[in-house]
């Protein structure tokens, strides 16, 4: 999400690491926003009040990353220089995931899978990564981009734009 959004904030240079705000619409703690936050906040340099305060008044990384902002089931990046925007939704739905892991799921859940299920787990877990990440990196199902987005209440629930 975050390489897709910076590609489209940045089309024809390098993102400036600390020029990009970047607002959750989910609380930190829900889900696996905070998660997502810390790998978002790594390439971006976006950072919350803890983060870097910068270098004689420049600089300055502290408060470019935003939960609950109000932006529904998206994140929303914002260029400092310029004050592009685009906005973007990650639909892990359009790489199903192998029926045998949905099987191992409950199992290892309530802590009752075998070793062989585990491992099996870890190994089907892993592939689906790898098909994600790798095998459907280009996927413009998988992660949707919106440049200057509208209001949230142009999304739908998902996190999907509503088509006029």
């Amino acid at each position: 999400m975050t390489l897709k959004a910076l590609g489209s904030l940045y089309p024809d240079g390098i993102p400036e690491r600390g020029g990009v705000r970047v607002e959750f619409g989910t609380p930190q703690t829900e889900g696996v926003t905070g998660v997502i936050a810390a790998v978002v906040g790594l390439l971006t340099g976006a950072a919350g009040e803890g983060g870097f305060k910068g270098l004689a008044g420049r600089f300055s990384r502290r408060d470019l990353l935003a939960f609950a902002a109000g932006n529904d089931a998206i994140i929303r990046f914002t260029r400092l220089d310029s004050g592009a925007r685009v906005a973007v939704a990650y639909h892990p739905d359009a790489v199903p995931a192998p029926a045998e892991l949905q099987d191992l799921m409950p199992k290892l859940l309530a802590g009752s899978a075998s070793d062989t299920e585990r491992t099996e787990f870890g190994r089907l877990w892993q592939m689906r990564v790898k098909r994600i990440l790798i095998d459907h990196c280009d996927d413009p199902a998988l992660v949707v981009c919106q440049d200057n987005p509208v209001p949230a209440s142009a999304w739908t629930a998902s996190g999907r734009p509503i088509k006029p």
